[in-house]
């Protein structure tokens, strides 16, 4: 390989053989193979041009690939499992022990029939577990099932459990033919060709900032979040282009090893895929293993761990003993907290959605970190300008003002001055920087959406999920059985498939929508959701998900949107107080303002709420792990759960979260609303959200890695409807954020005192010298004996000066006792007002016209990202030319060697 001069492309053609096993009694089926590879950036694994087109038009360029494929025999078992042949410990299999995946001549590893990883035979995989009690009654359901899973191709064996004898594991293992099938029906992509590489262009400017930029790295540690790549492994799959499996062009898929061709998460995929189709009674509805997981003749079904995630040999010395070891070590262990997850990785492991959850939970975290530094800031100046302020300054020495009591009869009077702590706690919120830093958390919130638009295409770009769209997603079991006798023709696909009528989907979706309005429960969401009947289950998540975090988002912020819009707004004043019923009194603010009860309110929320959730959340699985342990060790001693085999340990271990990923990204969900929402209220929000989001991705790992069953490895090209609640959070947050300022906080009211009212009136000046006499000035005059009688308080106020009060003062602005219109509304009330009402609409409009051109500006792909898009799609088209001529000219040297020759032939 050579570079190109202009360092913009280098294409090399080389041609080889692929080295394969050649077994005995076989003949080497050799063939040329010739692969394109351009080398430049280890970023491009694909194209958008239609699969088929390049497989036909490189066919004469791919035809021999030097695979070997071994013959394949379907394997009779027999139709009904005898469970009284199986005694505790011991395998009975209902497959072939000589099975056919076994290469002549080769010898099966002593390991892998000790690991709990393969059958008792040590070469036939474990692809899936199920789980169920002989003294379960279900016994028909599951022979039906069984005997139809067999129908299928799976190969099966059984194995009583070593803790409970009355506990049956259901070992089940996918043939070659069985996944070539399957991975045909699914359109699973499978790598086909060495990808393309490409350099895209530097410009002189921008190289002159990376010599700045490494300059500056030259001061700093070497790399330290970058993890060491030495110790993970060479994922084949990020190097090449993938496309949908298909046999019939099986010579141009990259199979080094049939064995390991299909990775474990694709393997349990396929075979997921075939027990949620496999029926146990006859009827439209009796299908699926979620419903024998429901009506409990099942009681568990789970792909395996690959192994245990510790090892007694150092994985700097010796190596990962398996991916999971390896995600244990570099990524769940606490010790590596500030490096970079590695997320190729995960989602080899655990699948592409949950690698994106970590990919988004990663990203959220790393923009926090400007949104924490600012918040720090704002916080940092209120309290090196706390000594100045002099509104604070006034409310402490308010030794001569006595407040109202804040309740009927029971609570005293006192003095403005108590509110001094509660003052000076205010201002460090509530300050000059307070309306910049609502402006830059909409600003913020709104880049994080965009750059979070391109990270997700250059992920999915890497992943291989740029084509994959809702067509090639599974059909929901559920959806299939229900309108199996109504079908329409796939405009994509040009197949039959299931339909819902549109007044069906209509009705179905008024009841559900009137449902969220009217009830706050779990149950009615999931009741709500399976009444619509989504066609799939990425369709089936956004529903559920949508009712749900409404459901969770009205419960968990009401109270914070009473205390910030409602407490203290509606509950008249002193004499004539509003009451619900015409009997409660309507609760008031602090003497000091509404603002601080909104900041403890955040502050609890973001620490107190956060540190409980991560308690619970590593707290429970670990409990119910170390209690499970506990009973193993006083049962077989020490040793005896490392001799258990790994579907054991498996079953030991917690199931995860019957609705998947939801907890995890409601968690996350909701802590983005606290930290836009009312950030103005509560600068330290980001950071407190950044500290935690530390902890929580590393927990997460943890969870996943060591205390949970391996989940089902499940495809998705982005977060789902999550991305659409981040945009309504992001969009709602100006909105109350514009309140919070406007309404909540007293700056309206300081800005028209000092520019109006104060000593500084019409000299366009707003210091703290302007401020002088505000307190006094925003607080109105009542006199004590126009209480009602059931709000007259029981104490005279005789201790403050030795005689019983006669006039007390209370926050709003109104009139005085003794003037015309006794406690009416003043004109600094109705200038207030309107200073309001205009900051609204300035700061909303402001803010949205920023928050539009910055989505305009960003575009949603990478310039060099589309640059590489358009280049391969352009090498693609020359590989396709190039095929198509040398397969004329092959014709040509055909006719001539046959004798035959045509004139006018081109080429």
């Amino acid at each position: 390989m050579e570079a190109s001069s202009s360092g913009s492309t280098i294409s090399s053609v080389t041609g080889g053989k692929a080295k394969t096993h050649q077994p005995e009694g076989r003949e080497d089926l050799q063939v040329n193979q010739l692969e394109t590879q351009i080398w430049i950036k280890p970023e491009i694994q694909k194209t958008d041009v239609d699969f088929s087109e390049i497989l036909n038009a490189i066919q004469e360029i791919a035809k021999d690939v030097n695979i070997f494929f071994d013959e394949l025999e379907g394997v009779n078992s027999p139709s009904k499992d005898d469970d009284s042949l199986l005694h505790h410990g011991n395998l009975t299999s209902t497959s072939d022990d000589a099975s056919r995946l076994e290469v002549v001549g080769e010898e099966v590893p002593d390991k892998n029939k000790t690991n709990g990883l393969y059958f008792r035979d040590g070469k036939c995989r474990i692809d899936y577990i199920l789980v169920y009690r002989k003294s379960n009654p279900q016994t028909e359901k599951r022979e039906v099932f069984e005997r139809n899973i067999r129908a299928e191709g799976l190969q099966m064996e059984k194995e009583s459990s070593l803790t409970n004898s009355d506990i049956m594991f259901v070992k089940l293992h996918a043939p070659w033919e069985v996944l070539g099938k399957y991975a045909e029906l699914m359109n699973v992509r499978m790598p086909f060709r060495r990808k393309i590489y490409y350099l895209h262009r530097r410009y002189k400017f921008m190289n002159r900032i990376e010599k700045q930029i490494s300059r500056f790295r030259g001061w700093l540690p070497r790399k330290p979040m970058k993890l060491d790549k030495e110790t993970l492994p060479d994922l084949e799959e990020n190097d090449c282009y993938t496309a949908p499996f298909s046999q019939q062009r099986i010579h141009h898929f990259i199979i080094h090893n049939k064995d390991t061709f299909f990775n474990n998460a694709t393997r349990s995929r396929i075979v997921h895929h075939i027990l949620q189709r496999v029926k146990y009674e006859e009827g439209k509805n009796k299908i699926g293993l979620n419903r024998l997981l429901s009506n409990g003749s099942y009681e568990a079904a789970f792909p395996l761990h690959e192994g245990s995630y510790r090892s007694k040999n150092s994985i700097k010395t010796h190596g990962a003993e398996n991916h999971r070891h390896l995600l244990y070590e570099c990524w769940a262990s606490w010790g590596v907290w500030y490096k970079y997850q590695p997320l190729d990785l995960v989602r080899r492991y655990f699948g592409e959605k949950i690698g994106l959850y970590f990919a988004w939970l990663g990203w959220y975290t790393g923009m926090l970190f400007p949104a924490a530094f600012i918040g720090l800031f704002v916080f940092l100046y209120g309290v090196t300008t706390l000594n100045h302020c002099q509104v604070s300054k006034e409310v402490c020495q308010a030794t001569d003002i006595i407040m109202c009591p804040i309740c009927d009869k029971y609570c005293p009077f006192m003095r403005l001055s108590d509110s001094c702590i509660y003052a000076k706690v205010t201002h460090l919120f509530d300050n000059g920087a307070t309306v910049f830093f609502a402006v830059f958390m909409a600003v913020w919130a709104t880049v994080f959406l965009e750059f979070w638009k391109r990270r997700r295409a250059v992920i999915a770009y890497d992943w291989d999920l740029i084509d994959w769209e809702e067509e090639e997603e599974e059909i929901r079991p559920q959806f299939e059985a229900k309108y199996s006798k109504k079908e329409r023709m796939n405009p994509i696909s040009g197949k039959p498939e299931p339909y819902q009528a549109f007044a069906d989907k209509c009705s179905r979706l008024i009841v559900s929508a009137s449902g969220i309005f009217f009830m706050l429960y779990e149950k009615v969401a999931l009741f709500l959701t399976n009444l619509e009947q989504p066609r799939t289950e990425s369709e089936w998540e956004n529903s559920f998900t949508l009712k749900m975090f409404l459901f969770q988002f009205v419960n968990l912020n009401s109270s914070t949107f009473y205390i910030a819009f409602f407490l203290g707004r509606f509950t008249g004043h002193p004499g004539a107080y509003l009451r619900l019923i015409n009997r409660w009194r309507l609760e008031e603010c602090h003497p000091s303002g509404c603002l601080i009860d909104l900041c403890m309110q955040m502050g609890i929320i973001m620490v107190l709420k956060q540190t409980w959730n991560n308690f619970m959340e590593l707290g429970y699985p670990l409990i119910q792990n170390w209690w499970t342990r506990r009973k193993l060790r006083q049962e077989y001693g020490t040793q005896g759960k490392t001799s258990f085999p790994q579907w054991e340990k498996d079953y030991n271990l917690q199931p995860m979260n019957a609705y998947g990923l939801f907890d995890e990204y409601l968690e996350m969900i909701l802590q983005f609303g606290f930290t836009t929402i009312f950030v103005a209220a509560f600068p330290l929000a980001p950071l407190l959200a950044l500290l935690n989001n530390i902890i929580e991705i590393r927990l997460d790992a943890y969870k996943f890695v060591t205390q949970w069953r391996r989940p089902l490895a499940s495809r998705a090209k982005d977060i789902g409807i999550w991305y659409g609640i981040l945009e309504g959070i992001g969009i709602l947050s100006v909105i109350t954020n514009a309140f919070v300022i406007a309404v909540t906080s007293d700056f309206i009211p300081r800005l028209v005192y000092a520019y109006k009212y104060g000593p500084c009136a019409g000299q366009g000046e707003a210091g703290q010298k302007c401020m002088i006499g505000y307190v006094n000035a925003s607080l109105s005059v009542f006199l004590v004996s126009d209480f009602e009688n059931r709000s007259e308080p029981t104490s005279n106020g005789s201790e403050f000066s030795g005689s019983p009060l006669k006039y007390c003062r209370y926050r709003d602005y109104r009139d005085p006792p003794h003037s015309p219109v006794p406690y009416g509304y003043t004109l600094q009330f109705w200038h207030v007002l309107a200073a309001r009402l205009a900051f609204i609409i300035v700061f909303e409009h402001l803010v949205f016209c920023i928050k539009h051109l910055i989505s305009y500006l960003i575009p949603d792909l990478p310039k060099d990202l589309r640059d590489r898009m358009r280049r391969e799609k352009y090498l693609i088209q020359e590989m396709m030319y190039e095929a198509e001529l040398e397969r004329l000219q092959k014709e040509r040297k055909e006719r001539k060697k046959n004798g035959k020759s045509y004139h006018n032939e081109w080429p």
